[in-house]
């Protein structure tokens, strides 16, 4: 389902205060790593709130999700006073681990790999033996132009 536009503006607003409260607290940097936020996703009645944390070079990522949640409170306390002109309710916030960085470098080294293994020969991904890679668009093998309708007559029937 879409976003509504309200959603996203809250969405925005949260992201931007929840990444200065992060930094303001020193939450940006636990046990030498980076930990990011990477978006929020607000409920269509904005009563909740899903933030997404990207974690870099951090080593015991449950202990550091636990430490966020321990400060959980304080850095709705925060936001709270830092948004109560602009929403009715402070969202419940939700905290969730963005392992999108994670998946992509596991996909990058799955191509990779196929890639060394593929035989030198074979540069063509889809397998023609055409030198450019092009495939015939009718899918015959009759490239001459030839007409195929049996009226003689050229364009659809």
């Amino acid at each position: 389902m879409q976003e509504g536009k309200r959603q996203k503006q809250v969405s925005a607003l949260l992201l931007q205060e929840l990444s200065d409260i992060f930094q303001r607290l020193g939450l940006s940097m636990i046990d030498g790593g980076l930990i990011s936020l990477t978006a929020v996703k607000v409920t269509p009645d904005l009563l909740e709130a899903r933030v997404y944390l990207s974690f870099f070079q951090v080593k015991d990522v449950p202990a550091t999700m636990k430490k966020i949640e321990d400060k959980a409170w304080e850095i709705k306390r925060d936001l709270a006073a830092r948004v109560k002109q602009q929403l009715r309710r402070i969202p419940t916030i939700d905290w969730f681990h963005d392992d999108t960085l994670e998946h992509a470098d596991k996909m990058e080294e799955l191509f990779r790999k196929i890639k060394a293994e593929r035989p030198a020969g074979s540069d063509n991904p889809d397998g023609s033996d055409n030198p450019d890679g092009s495939a015939n668009s009718n899918g015959s093998a009759n490239s001459a132009g030839t007409n195929d309708n049996p009226d003689g007559k050229e364009g659809p029937q």
